[in-house]
């Protein structure tokens, strides 16, 4: 680690394997001291074995988490793992929440969490890029494994980029599913998953989703994903193509999804 790196990091533990994934890879870069701030019914109880010192919260505890941060004397943390949006339309808010919200004008994740950072930098805590020593698990540029694409799949590769840009650039979703140039599904309120069934419902056996990143993307809270679960949800909706953006995107649990690649005959394909 370089010695002007921080040796204490504060975690803001969502839910899925993120947060163990980071927990490791932190550890693994010389990291002392890890404070995870928590989320009743959303993160997994055993990040407490990975990290130092946890907090339990609801969602809309700022106050609460920015005191913890504070007296554990963190300076640096790092958002790691998704909340559900359902619980991001149902805050039960502390005061300093309350006050944050009252001028967010837009009641979006992007904003939320930016308006997020903003009060904790206030406090002399800085968010640092969610990707944080997780560079071994971003894919660069093509094939990443299962089956090779054949032409017909690296010309709908193509079609399915473009136009996930353009709605995740109009902030309606970052996941389409696509079949022979035909839109299939758009990822919208409901999540990536549920997009992937709505899709490959349609696409009878032959659908691929295509998952980028947002135009100017703020990699402290915002990064796409994909992980074992996305590919056992694609393989039983009938998508059997996922194609990432290449150097944006994370691929937790790295070594599973190679294997469920394999045997699910799933392919991955990062593009540029």
């Amino acid at each position: 680690m370089d010695a002007d790196f921080p040796k204490t990091i504060g975690m803001i533990a969502g839910n899925g394997i993120y947060p163990e994934t980071f927990a490791r890879a932190a550890r693994k870069a010389g990291v002392e001291k890890l404070a995870a701030s928590c989320f009743t019914g959303e993160t997994e109880q055993q990040i407490e074995e990975l990290v130092d010192v946890t907090t339990w919260l609801r969602v809309g505890q700022l106050g609460k988490m920015i005191k913890f941060f504070k007296k554990e004397e963190v300076k640096h943390a790092v958002m790691v793992g998704q909340i559900a949006p359902k619980n991001l339309f149902d805050l039960r808010p502390d005061l300093r929440t309350l006050k944050m919200l009252s001028a967010v004008k837009e009641r979006n994740a992007e904003s939320l969490f930016g308006a997020i950072a903003d009060e904790m930098a206030k406090d002399g805590i800085e968010l640092l890029p969610a990707t944080t020593f997780l560079e071994d698990i971003i894919p660069r540029d093509g094939h990443v494994c299962g089956p090779e694409l054949k032409e017909r799949q690296l010309e709908d590769a193509d079609y399915g980029f473009r136009i996930a840009k353009e709605t995740s650039r109009l902030d309606i979703g970052q996941t389409v599913v696509v079949k022979k140039g035909t839109v299939l599904a758009v990822e919208a309120f409901e999540g990536t998953n549920e997009a992937i069934k709505r899709g490959g419902a349609l696409g009878k056996g032959e659908a691929m989703m295509v998952k980028v990143s947002k135009p100017n993307q703020d990699l402290r809270f915002d990064v796409p994903v994909v992980g074992p679960a996305t590919i056992e949800t694609a393989a039983e909706a009938g998508v059997n193509v996922i194609v990432v953006e290449a150097g944006s995107t994370l691929l937790l649990g790295k070594d599973e999804i190679v294997e469920k690649c394999e045997s699910l005959k799933v392919s991955i394909f990062a593009k540029g």
